[in-house]
């Protein structure tokens, strides 16, 4: 089962596609795929009402895909949680989960454009597992109370302008990582149930037709449930929320690669949530 939206930015309607193939109209069960719906389980309601036969088919054809989740309260962000990435970056792997933020309004759909920043010469490209909180997580007391909050998984390209990140005084990640379109997410939001393992999942990346990225999520320094057990220790996370868990290695930032251009093209996948297309253009 996967869930989408489907529909002009700001104007979405829910939809699931079963394991029949065939789209079916979620507004009978809920305005939109968000925290308020993710908090109540939302999921489990889906899949019922499938089971039932209370949907009705919907065309989707020619219709634009959104992020499979509405604009989220909160972007959370991990660094560095991959090995080689992490060696390719020329750092030590972290003893603790970095944690950066990126702007909610960054989330966009996984065929829209990217905007390259105005005065960017160093655009990269980062797909991830993303995360998405279905309970409120808060001081947890354990791994399995962790995976309890997750209501399911998407993929993700935490696109990331490397000279604003890490060029200007101080070290700016936020700066480098909440320009405008820099968080396509989707096309479809998996449920963790359908997931049997989210630390066994392949990521692929390309740069026009070019593989980039080719790892698993088995490489991550920190597992899922480690990250959402860490966060909710200093943090509160919310029904909704987006938790962006690291990249592997290859992007541009290490060396071998050129920087993202106006026309470029960037595909990411993660094994079963999916594959984006998105196409730069200058800002």
């Amino acid at each position: 089962m996967k869930l989408m939206r489907v529909g002009e930015p700001g104007a979405e309607r829910p939809v699931v596609l079963a394991e029949d193939g065939v789209h079916y109209d979620l507004s009978p069960v809920t305005d939109d795929i968000d925290g308020v719906f993710l908090g109540w389980d939302g999921p489990r309601i889906v899949r019922r009402a499938l089971d039932r036969g209370e949907l009705e088919p919907l065309d989707v054809t020619g219709r634009r895909v959104g992020p499979p989740i509405a604009r989220p309260g909160a972007v959370l962000c991990i660094g560095l949680n991959y090995r080689a990435h992490a060696a390719e970056s020329g750092v030590e792997p972290p003893s603790e989960a970095v944690l950066f933020h990126k702007s909610p309004n960054t989330v966009v759909g996984p065929y829209d454009d990217v905007l390259i920043p105005r005065g960017s010469e160093k655009t990269d490209w980062e797909v991830e597992l993303g995360v998405v909180i279905g309970r409120r997580a808060r001081y947890l007391e354990s791994l399995g109370e962790a995976r309890s909050c997750i209501a399911g998984y998407v993929t993700v390209n935490d696109v990331s302008e490397r000279d604003f990140q890490l060029g200007r005084p101080g070290g700016q990640w936020s700066k480098g990582k909440s320009c405008e379109t820099f968080n396509p997410v989707g096309p479809w939001f998996v449920p963790a149930g359908d997931i049997a393992d989210p630390q066994a999942l392949a990521l692929r990346s390309w740069v026009n037709g070019e593989a980039r990225q080719d790892s698993k999520t088995s490489d991550m320094i920190f597992t899922v449930a480690e990250l959402v057990w860490h966060l909710s220790q200093f943090l509160v996370l919310e029904p909704g929320d987006l938790l962006n868990t690291g990249t592997p290695e290859g992007v541009a930032l290490s060396g071998r690669f050129g920087y993202l251009r106006d026309g470029d093209v960037m595909e990411m996948e993660v094994a079963g949530l999916g594959r984006q297309r998105s196409v730069c253009r200058q800002a």
